[in-house]
């Protein structure tokens, strides 16, 4: 069976583009929720330009917590641009029909792009937020014009310095 979970640092206004204003908010709290996801997670699920990011970045860092995790999992790379995936346990998915093929809980962070697709086709099952006292006003945003979904929430943390972590799964009798 498989099950697709998303995980974002997003502001008030739903921004989750380039989260370099989430760096000043870190946390050991902010860490083991991260750390819980990864632990629940079969593999990642990827858009190109985060894939290129961690695999940049990923590689280097084995040591650091988290990196035997990140470079250990297995990676599904969505790209119709991409010819190689070279990083440790990487593979090519051209189109979102061949992640309906996957199985196993697929943890997809970034990759705002196929996260749209993913909502529109509605393959989200889960998402875990971690909502900062951040608001830019523009960037690009979790759900779009669009995007229609319910949701149950499942868990709302305090992980401190004004972040709260949510925790939702897509309501069972979604419209």
């Amino acid at each position: 069976m498989r099950r697709i979970v998303v995980s974002e640092f997003i502001t008030l206004d739903g921004i989750v583009e380039n989260p370099e204003w989430s760096m000043s908010y870190w946390n050991d709290n902010i860490a083991q929720f991260k750390a819980e996801e990864m632990q629940q997670a079969d593999a990642l699920l990827l858009g190109r330009v985060t894939y290129d990011g961690f695999a940049a970045a990923w590689p280097n860092m084995i040591d650091e917590p988290g990196g035997k995790e990140m470079n250990g999992i297995r990676k599904w790379v969505v790209t119709s641009t991409l010819d190689k995936a070279e990083w440790n346990n990487s593979r090519i998915l051209r189109d979102l029909d061949e992640v309906s093929k996957l199985d196993g809980t697929l943890l997809v962070y970034g990759s705002s792009a196929l996260i749209q697709g993913l909502i529109e086709r509605d393959l989200v099952d889960a998402y875990r937020l971690l909502v900062y006292p951040v608001v830019l006003g523009e960037g690009k945003r979790l759900f779009g014009e669009a995007a229609k979904t319910k949701l149950d929430l499942v868990e709302a943390r305090d992980v401190g310095s004004g972040v709260t972590a949510l925790h939702y799964h897509r309501k069972a009798d979604a419209d």
